[in-house]
């Protein structure tokens, strides 16, 4: 089987496997092309929450489990500044409409590294090297943090606005797909590209790399890769309030469950795509958004375990994941 997938792309050739078997099921082109669209759109949200985890897994072995706190502030966040921008959501104009949406979206993404920051050295930075430490900690940051949302933004389900030019559908044929969708998989990809050249192009990327594989061999060379853990930390948070901000819009009411929500899903995206691996976190994203949305049409009881059954086929197959940095 190995030898098969690696004659067609390996295992980057999986989505267009998953793609395809969903066509001969579905039957439908129309059906099939906004579904894959969906799908597509619902896994560049979730990379952007699921790579950052990735690399703090993987070079930092810190399981933060309070993760998706970051994600719901995002999102309320996002929502805020959504609100008290109407006017400009509302407006005929492009610009504006744009100007009011990347105002929520660098909100989100600065509080996300802002908060971040404090939680490395407050929360994680006690207990590195002590997983039961960290998983406790985290969880109990993350309760927290939703008491936080509580008194704050309330529990009653808050509806979150989309620009004017992002509403309705794009019509091409008979197929429709949401603008909203469209840009959400754009940002994604933009995103995945300035991440890739960073690590793979930049000398502090390289020490990134160099980090997740082998960190002792780093540190003994001189390097203080201990100096890399904030950045990554509040990187690895601020994309996550992004991708909180962008699910928001996607989702188009929150309540302050959000996060636990998210998080199982998050999770399930880096241990299919592998620890430390932006790649396989996007891989991973890629497959649980196609597969939600394939499997939620043609089997509907089916959709809540669809991902578990997906992650539990991957390590199977792959016990390290798709593409893993690191093994073990």
């Amino acid at each position: 089987m190995n030898a098969l997938l690696d004659r067609v792309g390996g295992v980057y050739a999986l989505p267009v496997i998953l793609a395809i078997l969903a066509f001969a099921a579905i039957g439908s082109t129309s059906t099939w092309v906004t579904l894959t669209a969906a799908g597509l759109a619902m896994g560049m949200m979730i990379f952007l929450m699921a790579s950052g985890l990735s690399l703090i897994f993987g070079l930092m072995d810190v399981l933060n489990f309070g993760h998706s706190a970051f994600v719901s502030f995002g999102a309320f966040i996002a929502a805020s500044v959504l609100a008290a921008l109407g006017a400009w959501l509302a407006a005929d104009s492009v610009l504006l409409n744009i100007a009011a949406l990347m105002a929520a979206i660098a909100a989100a993404t600065a509080f996300g590294a802002l908060a971040g920051w404090g939680f490395e050295r407050v929360i994680v930075k006690p207990v590195y090297k002590d997983h039961l430490r960290q998983i406790l900690i985290t969880m109990g940051a993350l309760i927290v943090a939703e008491q936080l949302l509580l008194a704050i933004w309330g529990g009653t389900p808050i509806a979150v606005a989309r620009p004017a030019f992002l509403t309705g559908s794009i019509i091409i044929g008979d197929v429709a797909i949401e603008a909203y969708r469209i840009f959400a998989l754009l940002l994604g990809l933009v995103v995945y590209v300035g991440m890739y050249l960073a690590l793979n192009r930049t000398r502090i990327g390289l020490l990134i790399r160099a980090g997740v594989e082998n960190r002792e061999m780093v540190e003994s060379l001189g390097f203080r890769i201990d100096r890399l853990f904030i950045g990554v930390f509040m990187a690895g948070s601020a994309l996550a309030a992004m991708g909180g901000a962008m699910w928001a819009g996607y989702q188009s009411l929150i309540t302050p469950a959000l996060g636990q929500e998210l998080m199982i899903i998050v999770f399930i995206v880096v241990i299919i795509g592998g620890l430390g691996s932006i790649q396989g976190s996007l891989l991973g994203a890629i497959l649980v958004g196609l597969m939600t949305n394939y499997v939620a049409f043609l089997f509907p009881k089916l959709a809540l375990a669809s991902n578990m059954l997906l992650m539990m086929a991957v390590l199977l197959w792959r016990p390290y994941g798709l593409k893993p940095a690191v093994k073990g």
